[in-house]
């Protein structure tokens, strides 16, 4: 006999809160890495992570959430059987979220994948072509973030630990990427220009850095 799940509307709405939240921490990145730059290429730090939010937007939803969280392929990444949101309606998923509809866990899930890429963007400020950083993006979610997501959070993933121990190391496991792929896509640079000998005489000084840092980490919280 099929148990058709049942829409919480409780958790649906926290979920959609939450969801708004953490999309909000991609424009206060783009606020904080903006205010720590020369004022010339302000325009272009923000823009960074604008455009992480457009681009991992569209590859979440063509194959990066079903690489992430599809249907299995050994152990290592997700299948092609959700590609494009094929199968990924409002109706619950009980592997995932039993009480909430299956894209609203979709687009929670492509916050995090949006804000973890524009992170990366602290490492390489002012030194990195505009065009190159949407080859990166696109490629770095399709080939790291995916499968990593898939082995932490994906059924039939990697790790044979609870679900509830990999919920508590998800955020983790953001921030580790977060901070390991800027060292080494900054080694990967062909051209290593190096920091000018004036930057600091000629940084944007501003204390927006600092408010926008505490309403990030307000957030996340």
């Amino acid at each position: 006999m099929e148990t058709h799940l049942k829409i919480d509307t409780g958790d649906t709405t926290w979920l959609l809160i939450s969801t708004a939240l953490v999309m909000l921490m991609t424009p206060g990145l783009a606020l904080f890495y903006g205010g720590m730059v020369r004022k010339k290429n302000v325009l272009g730090t923000i823009m960074q992570s604008f455009i992480a939010l457009g681009v991992v937007t569209i590859q979440w939803v063509l194959i990066g959430y079903s690489l992430a969280f599809g249907p299995d392929i050994g152990h290592v990444i997700g299948g092609l059987q959700w590609a494009g949101l094929n199968g990924v309606g409002l109706e619950p998923n009980p592997d995932y979220a039993a009480t909430v509809p299956h894209q609203a866990f979709m687009v929670f899930q492509m916050m995090f994948a949006v804000i973890t890429p524009a992170l990366i963007t602290g490492a390489f400020a002012e030194r990195f072509k505009f065009s190159t950083y949407v080859v990166f993006v696109l490629a770095w979610s399709t080939f790291v973030y995916a499968p990593i997501a898939h082995w932490v959070w994906g059924v039939g993933g990697v790790d044979p630990q609870s679900r509830r121990a990999r919920l508590c190391r998800w955020s983790r496991c953001a921030h580790q990427l977060g901070s390991l792929s800027p060292c080494s896509s900054d080694h990967c640079r062909k051209t290593k220009r190096p920091w000018p000998r004036s930057y600091a005489a000629s940084q944007h000084d501003d204390d927006s850095p600092w408010c926008i840092d505490s309403v990030v980490r307000m957030v996340w919280l």
